[in-house]
């Protein structure tokens, strides 16, 4: 398949929110069919039929609010992975990483977005059963619980710059 028809799509509920991402041809069935609108297209990409050209559509908006039930993002390692740049929270590295409770278990500290970090081995260790306080660490940054927008628009810098401006405002959470 080729790179072109690999490009994903952002789609909008009508109140600009996100709703998830599709591929190309299932943008242009939405949008052929009068359930969605074009907002933002690929410059560079055209997609040609025999007797027709269309943009390549890079953002769509529903012409009609879909009430979609929140799920938010799922807590796992890869995301936490995600959401922490793949770096230790605590010394930067890239090397050897694990997570951590930033309050351990042991002490009440819950398993979720906000007391969950990415951490190496030696920072891990180091810390062991302690806050970072206690073991002398500073986080780099509080932990948070990302939005799905979040996400979406870490993957739209590398990917899909024509998504950012409708996910500027919606990537805290």
């Amino acid at each position: 398949m080729k790179e072109w028809m690999e490009k994903k799509v952002l789609v909008l509920n009508l109140d600009h929110s996100p709703v998830g991402v599709v591929n190309v041809q299932k943008a242009l069935v939405l949008t052929l069919l009068d359930k969605a609108s074009s907002l933002a297209h690929f410059d560079y990409l055209t997609i040609r039929t025999v007797d027709r050209d269309f943009p390549y559509p890079a953002v769509i908006r529903l012409v009609e609010y879909k009430s979609i039930p929140y799920k938010g993002v799922m807590l796992n390692r890869n995301n936490l992975y995600k959401r922490d740049q793949h770096s230790c929270q605590y010394c930067g590295t890239d090397k050897g990483l694990t997570l951590d409770h930033v309050v351990p278990r042991s002490k009440g500290g819950k398993t979720s977005w906000k007391n969950l970090v990415t951490a190496c081995h030696r920072c891990n260790t180091v810390k062991g059963d302690k806050t970072p306080e206690q073991a002398g660490l500073k986080l780099k940054a509080l932990p948070f619980k990302p939005t799905l927008a979040y996400f979406l628009a870490e993957y739209a810098e590398r990917h899909a710059e024509e998504w950012l401006p409708f996910l500027a405002a919606k990537t805290v959470g």
